[in-house]
């Protein structure tokens, strides 16, 4: 399945020259610009406190967290940092060119969709969510590569290597904590062997990894002073540090976007300079707005749950269009979903053009289409050509909800053919057979 890119594959040269692009945009400022801005000087910043044995949060809880990562993050930023800001957004633009490259493989692998995709169509989940992938070299944030761990995480999964699975998706989490909201869906899917594995692995990650370099009583006074001052904080006016962005119209989580329209939010705050700007269609109070994000939430997760097919109905198709939706949801059950979160959306998306290119029925495929235009149509009105008022009302999160939607309807309403030629007997990801014996990916290693 994996491969490298190939200069015979023009494909694979428009991507390599895009990559260049890319990395030109971060390293350009720094040779011969004023130097690269964005998150990459804070990075450098994190990675030298570590060389240096300083702190990375302030020891007074009510000061501004400049560094908002947990405490493994800074350690692996250290290494670069060594060799100065040169060779630190190198390792940086170089993580995203691999995950990006390997999102596109993997995603295409697990589908369930048993074709092999041709050039144009391995492309275009690429194409759609550029903008995103932009996002990620030019501000520095690892989402992308966070992506291509938990893609990779569940590849594993299902080729029956419980344990490296685990170890995947707890290193996600031990850098940037929000995809922890995998830990439900395995308990669920009761991936024992995973749980397990997720869970030694973070504990290793956040208080063994660092404690020879930071020093074990360091490191555990600033794991407790980052999750005082990230996770439990937590106020009508924000949340976790941030609070001019948190209710503002960059963030467009379900609990900010619950939240801008039950209470009166100025969601230009992040932005003094321009006016107020307000859409609750209520005037409750932040505990009320609390339980309604509540109920919001569970009524999800339980329609999720619902759709799930149980353990022997399930399918290479059903798995990856639960996979998808799983990652929809993830994306926007974070408490701060900005704009290259829904990077994540690479992988449901990938799914629904491979539905809309091979499933046997035409009115199937016309509508899956349309499901992709509806939500890549919303997911533009991120563009900067439009008001920041169609963020403020979760353009990105209607799109992802659209998206959910339409992996639903693929759920509830398999082919028949797929049915009968791909049936699992038993949980697909704990049978302990190779996906090619089960007939669910194709390979890749003659990708033209």
């Amino acid at each position: 399945m994996l491969r490298y890119p190939s200069l015979r594959a023009p494909f694979d040269i428009f991507f390599l020259v895009c990559c260049i692009a890319l990395t030109f945009d971060v390293l350009g400022p720094e040779i011969w610009g004023h130097g690269k801005t964005k998150d990459y000087p804070l990075w450098f910043w994190a990675g030298q406190q570590v060389l240096q044995g300083g702190d990375l949060y302030p020891r007074d809880l009510r000061q501004y967290f400049d560094f908002i990562y947990p405490p493994l993050s800074a350690v692996l930023l250290a290494v670069p940092a060594y060799f100065g800001k040169l060779a630190l957004y190198s390792c940086l633009s170089l993580l995203n060119i691999v995950a990006w490259w390997m999102t596109a493989q993997l995603s295409s692998a697990m589908t369930g969709s048993g074709r092999m995709p041709g050039p144009w169509l391995f492309a275009l989940p690429a194409f759609l969510t550029v903008t995103f992938v932009f996002d990620m070299f030019d501000l520095g944030q690892p989402n992308l590569v966070l992506l291509a761990m938990m893609l990779y995480g569940f590849w594993l999964l299902q080729h029956a290597r419980p344990w490296m699975a685990g170890s995947m998706f707890a290193l996600a989490t031990a850098i940037k904590v929000f995809p922890v909201a995998v830990f439900p869906y395995l308990l669920w899917r009761r991936q024992w062997s995973t749980v397990a594995s997720m869970l030694v692995f973070v504990t290793l990650f956040l208080f063994i990894v660092p404690a020879p370099i930071r020093g074990f009583q360091h490191n555990m006074t600033e794991l407790e002073n980052w999750y005082e001052g990230m996770i439990g904080s937590s106020s009508a006016k924000g949340f976790g540090q941030r609070d001019e962005q948190n209710w503002s119209w960059v963030n467009q989580s379900i609990i900010a976007v619950t939240h801008r329209l039950t209470r009166p939010i100025n969601y230009n705050q992040d932005e003094p300079s321009k006016p107020p700007g307000y859409m609750n269609l209520l005037d409750l109070d932040f505990r009320t707005a609390n339980w309604i994000v509540v109920a919001i939430s569970i009524l999800i997760g339980l329609g999720y749950i619902a759709v799930m097919p149980r353990r022997g109905r399930r399918t290479s198709r059903s798995d990856a269009e639960e996979i998808g939706i799983l990652f929809c949801l993830i994306t926007v059950a974070s408490p701060l979903a900005r704009q290259y979160y829904f990077m994540w959306l690479f992988f449901p998306i990938t799914i629904l053009i491979h539905r809309a290119a091979w499933d046997p029925r035409p009115a199937v495929r016309v509508g899956t289409w349309a499901v992709l235009a509806a939500s890549i149509t919303l997911l533009g009105f991120s563009l900067p050509v439009y008001p920041n008022a169609l963020q403020a009302w979760g353009n990105n999160l209607a799109a992802t909800a659209v998206i959910a939607g339409g992996l639903v309807w693929h759920i509830l309403h398999p082919p028949s053919d797929a049915i009968n030629a791909d049936a699992v007997t038993g949980d697909a990801m704990a049978s302990g057979l190779p996906p090619a014996s089960r007939g669910l990916q194709p390979d890749f290693k003659h990708h033209p």
